[in-house]
């Protein structure tokens, strides 16, 4: 088989040395690498341009997305690239990934995007960081969507039309979701594909992270949930069931007659169902993630009602 061209654009702000251990793990596997700096304060792109990557600067008089630094790095890609690996900056990629993920479109001229295995590096730091493992564990074979790192077939992508720059959370969903209607494929392939660090210590980080998840939920459903893929619809009323309208029937409740208070007994009866196929930690993250989930996707619906669907937090 052929050697493809490949290139690789990693995205990041401040990332430190977790920048600087990506693109060590990049070097000699591409032909071009490309760091998109959105605005780092750290000497991100200084470090970059001396591990030998070019660095692409986001305009800062605009809003940053990772999509919109995804698209920039694809911009910068030479002539005759065929497969680009996007990676995000917290994170390292295994030395035998790219060649395997290469190997396999090749083989598969309608598969767009390839990506496996994405572990936290330091799963035991805290529970944030074993939920975020235990996110990335998804199923092998055929997939409806790929994460922030993947490899993709340059022509598809800017067939596609390239990500959706607006969208704070959800563009590699939203993107494939777009390649598939047009009759590509998507694949999770059953290899080790990059060590992600989340450095996710604190409530308060998990709960944005979460919030942020409602509001791409909620943005995505608008613009692809009539389609037959019904595109996160489940996921946003799941969202705003658990983490708006029973919280608020039960409080409603309560003020006519406080017995009824006790059908908040519902929540824990939730995590007590889910513990059994998730386990205890797992599955009360996942009841209370509703709550942070129900205020994204309502903060889209009144931005939307207001007449500006632009998200309020930033990547990152």
């Amino acid at each position: 088989m052929s050697a493809a061209a490949i290139a690789a654009v990693v995205i990041g702000r401040n990332e430190g040395e977790r920048l600087i251990r990506c693109l060590r793990s990049l070097q000699g596997q591409v032909q071009q690498l490309v760091y998109v700096d959105s605005g780092s304060t750290d000497g991100s792109a200084d470090a970059a341009r001396t591990l030998g990557a070019e660095v692409v600067a986001l305009d800062l008089s605009q809003r940053f997305t990772a999509a919109r630094a995804r698209n920039a790095g694809l911009a910068a890609l030479e002539a005759g690239i065929e497969f680009v690996q996007f990676v995000d900056g917290d994170c390292e990629v295994d030395p035998e990934w790219i060649a395997t993920a290469a190997d396999f479109m090749q083989a598969h001229p309608k598969a767009a995007v390839a990506c496996g295995w994405r572990r936290e590096r330091f799963p035991e730091m805290s529970v944030y960081n074993r939920l975020c493992d235990a996110e990335w564990d998804t199923p092998v074979g055929e997939a409806k969507a790929c994460g922030g790192d993947a490899l993709m077939r340059v022509a598809a992508v800017y067939t596609a039309g390239g990500y959706r720059e607006g969208l704070i959370a959800g563009e590699e969903p939203e993107l494939c979701l777009r390649l598939r209607r047009a009759g590509w494929q998507v694949w999770r392939l059953e290899a080790e594909m990059t060590l992600h660090d989340a450095q996710m210590l604190r409530f308060t980080q998990w709960w944005n992270r979460s919030r942020r998840a409602g509001h791409a939920f909620a943005e995505g459903a608008a613009l692809h949930g009539t389609g037959p893929e019904r595109h996160w619809v489940s996921e946003t009323r799941r969202a705003l069931l658990w983490g708006a309208v029973l919280p608020a029937g039960i409080m409603m409740a309560g003020l006519f007659n406080p017995a009824l208070l006790l059908a908040a007994l519902i929540y824990p009866a939730q995590v007590l169902r889910l513990s059994r196929p998730m386990g205890f930690e797992q599955a009360l993250f996942t009841v209370l993630g509703k709550f942070a989930e129900a205020a994204g996707a309502l903060e889209f619906y009144w931005r939307r009602w207001r007449g500006s669907a632009r998200g309020i937090l930033e990547y990152k």
